[in-house]
């Protein structure tokens, strides 16, 4: 199944399209005996993030028949790994995104076995910078110039790379044009911290077909922004810089 990096977090008025396409690849799941399950992991800056599974959970009952697992981050143990062992899709929300690699990190190789399986992934903003093999977590100043505002810098000041999920082979940023955070993903494309990013806007998602794809579809209102190094051997490379194309949906 698809791999689904949304640019912001869930709003199913303003962006119903990723929650349709999603129901609808998970409602194809080969066992059509039972309901799905889905994991859906959630964090909460204030330490109650079972109260934060209803954002994701309701817009997915409106659409689809399914018994949902929470994974909830930031409690007193490590996560199970063996939630997520016969889910059919996993869903990763929202918020601070540190906390949920972290969070993760005692259940990735799980996880990302379920994917591989052919699990379907949604991914909210957070969830979505975590998934890519090199993830951008945040920060918002390379070699001490700021390419981002502070408030986006997730507690961070240096632009932080760290292994993510590895379902993509590109880095990926959210909120691009509405919190400025494409400065950021041009300014880790140029430094040479990773060699591609996709900057999403908000009610925007990239859709891969499958995990690692180099190749995928825009669906919603809005852009993503894919940054890419200059080929080697490129004499204004030395420079630092970057090119960017403009993607939107068909």
């Amino acid at each position: 199944m698809s791999i689904f990096l949304a640019g912001a977090g869930p709003d199913p008025l303003a962006f119903p399209e990723v929650f349709d396409r999603f129901a609808g690849e998970v409602a194809q799941k080969p066992d059509a005996t039972r309901s799905a399950r889905i994991a859906v992991v959630v964090h909460d800056r204030a330490g109650n993030p079972a109260a934060r599974l209803a954002d994701y959970v309701e817009p997915l009952r409106a659409r689809l028949s399914f018994e949902p697992v929470p994974v909830l981050l930031g409690g007193a143990g490590a996560v199970d790994p063996g939630l997520f062992d016969g889910v059919d899709a996993v869903v990763v929300g929202g918020g601070l995104t540190p906390a949920y690699l972290a969070g993760l990190r005692p259940a990735m190789a799980a996880l990302t076995r379920t994917i591989a399986r052919g699990a379907a992934y949604l991914g909210f903003s957070a969830g979505a910078m975590v998934a890519p093999e090199r993830a951008l977590i945040g920060g918002y100043r390379v070699d001490g110039t700021e390419v981002c505002g502070e408030e986006c810098s997730e507690g961070l000041d240096a632009l932080d790379i760290r292994s993510g999920l590895g379902l993509t082979p590109f880095a990926v940023d959210v909120h691009a044009a509405q919190a400025g955070t494409l400065g950021r993903a041009v300014g880790a494309v140029a430094a040479g911290l990773v060699e591609r990013a996709v900057a999403i806007d908000e009610n925007t998602a990239l859709v891969l077909p499958r995990t690692g794809s180099q190749d995928f579809e825009v669906i919603g209102s809005g852009n993503c922004w894919d940054v890419r190094g200059r080929a080697p051997g490129n004499a204004k490379a030395a420079g630092g810089s970057a090119v960017v194309s403009v993607l939107r949906a068909d």
